[in-house]
């Protein structure tokens, strides 16, 4: 799979999840692949922050990506990255 396949199947797999997650207020967006492995992304609204945005992301997003995307082996939310860093 190519890397333009794969950010495209990324995006299938998030818009799939997107109205889950909406549904609670919360929201993910697309950040980056790197090395066709590892997925960046960020939780955003009533997800990011929350206590169970490590069970969002790594059963629900990241199980979800994975569905579309074998290759994928880990989930980043860089959001958490970036709020921890501040």
């Amino acid at each position: 799979m190519t890397a333009e396949e794969i950010e495209a199947n990324v995006l299938k797999a998030l818009s799939e999840i997107r109205p889950f997650l909406q549904r609670d207020g919360g929201d993910v967006s697309f950040v980056s692949v790197e090395d066709n492995e590892k997925v960046n992304v960020k939780l955003e609204g009533a997800c990011q922050g929350c206590n169970k945005s490590t069970i969002t992301l790594k059963l629900g997003v990241e199980a979800t990506i994975k569905r579309y995307v074998p290759s994928i082996k880990t989930v980043i939310d860089v959001g958490a990255e970036v709020e921890e860093s501040i």
